[in-house]
């Protein structure tokens, strides 16, 4: 048991006198392990090249053609629409858009909306032209002048205003956004204190019927005095369904009818049975009798004139989508 123990203490001795106890440099190392705080890490710095002329001059056109994608966007829809260059393969310009574009009912009309407004606060600054949107350009002070929007969403609160409130909105909204392009929410907000101010409260209803008023509204040419049945009551226009789609149309541009609600529903329903036939790919002749029942001052057809859309159902019922 004691020669165990005296060859424990032997090994135990051996191992001891084998360890070299660390010098100054070794504890210096390893404080410097021990603590990664006071470490000393190189970093090597890496140059950035500044842009070149011709780069600073393909980055201004490449924001341009991001700015006016959606400008593009309206006036090509507009184009399409007014020259009818779907009418080979779909019988209504929002069945075209539709499963062309994969865009919804309203955003077609959204955008070309827009691009209007947008025509008109050019108008605030000659330095800035319709040209400057259209065309591709790489001049150093195309960004100087008018702050345009490069959206369709800035642009919504002011569809269905007057001309001169729409530049006065949207100067008021730049300011306020410092200059920059302002969100359409500071948009809205401008537009929700300047018809504050003039007082003009949206009184209409959902289902009543009004007169379109044209007045210098070009997306409204066409249209004058139809029924427009309104869909959706904003701040400060209605959302109308007339005989060929949706329109946002400010309330200066509607006139109540007054008809009573029972009135209002046989309208609507002459409306829609007008809507189900109605396409671009009819006869001339067919589409100016619709639009001529679509616009009558009255709330119900006579027997001639219900004989008439009989007929035309009748002839095209298998046309006609349910």
């Amino acid at each position: 048991m004691n020669k165990a123990l005296s060859r424990r203490k032997k090994a135990t001795s051996t191992t001891s006198r084998d360890s070299k106890p660390p010098d100054n440099q070794d504890l210096e190392d390893i404080s410097r392990q021990v603590d990664p705080a006071s470490a000393t890490i190189t970093v090597t710095a890496v140059e950035v090249p500044e842009l070149t002329e011709q780069e600073i001059r393909d980055r201004l056109h490449l924001e341009r053609q991001v700015e006016k994608a959606f400008y593009l966007a309206g006036k090509a829809l507009m184009e399409l629409r007014d020259r009818k260059l779907y009418r080979n393969t779909h019988k209504t310009f929002e069945e075209y858009c539709r499963e062309r574009f994969g865009f919804e009912r309203r955003y077609p009309y959204r955008l070309m909306e827009s691009t209007v407004v947008v025509d008109n606060l050019m108008k605030m600054c000659p330095n800035r032209t319709q040209n400057d949107l259209v065309m591709d350009t790489s001049a150093p002070d195309f960004s100087e002048g008018q702050v345009l929007p490069i959206n369709e969403y800035q642009l919504r609160p002011l569809i269905g205003l007057e001309p001169e409130v729409q530049r006065q909105a949207w100067q008021q909204a730049v300011e306020a956004a410092g200059g920059k392009v302002p969100s359409g929410r500071v948009v809205k907000d401008v537009v929700q204190r300047i018809m504050e101010r003039t007082q003009v409260p949206n009184t209409y209803q959902i289902g009543e019927v009004c007169q379109i008023i044209v007045k210098d509204n070009p997306e409204l040419r066409g249209k004058g005095g139809c029924w427009a049945i309104v869909s959706a009551v904003n701040d400060f226009s209605c959302t109308v369904k007339i005989w060929d789609g949706e329109y946002a149309v400010g309330l200066q541009h509607l006139k109540s009818y007054d008809y009573l609600p029972a009135e209002c529903e046989q309208i609507k329903q002459i409306s829609d049975r007008i809507s189900r036939v109605y396409s671009d790919s009819l006869e001339e002749t067919v589409k100016s009798l619709l639009q001529l029942l679509g616009k009558l001052n009255r709330p119900c057809l006579t027997a001639v004139e219900e004989k008439l859309l009989s007929v035309v159902e009748l002839e095209y019922e298998n046309e006609i989508k349910f």
